[in-house]
């Protein structure tokens, strides 16, 4: 059975931020993963939808699943946590 401690960990952080987020810094949350998602695919190719909706449907996850949703919430919560922070914003 894989262990899912380090994905729930990042999915309460996520809640939190997303509770505390404007709808201005999800939409650019939003957009940072898509060109994130873009890049990728233009490095290495499309990523197969059914994978990924498969791992999401998956009801217990295996090892490399979970690897994966927890990889996954960690760059989501590193990156609304940037923007929830003004990491990265020009200063005037």
């Amino acid at each position: 059975m894989a262990d899912l401690s380090l994905f729930d960990q990042y999915n309460k952080l996520a809640i939190q931020l997303i509770e505390q987020a404007t709808k201005d810094q999800l939409a650019e949350c939003a957009q940072l993963l898509a060109l994130n998602l873009a890049h990728y695919q233009g490095k290495f190719g499309e990523i197969p939808l059914e994978e990924t909706l498969a791992t999401l449907g998956a009801g217990v996850p295996n090892d490399e699943q979970a690897k994966m949703l927890a990889d996954g919430m960690e760059i989501f919560v590193g990156l609304l946590g940037n923007v929830c922070s003004g990491i990265g914003e020009a200063k005037h």
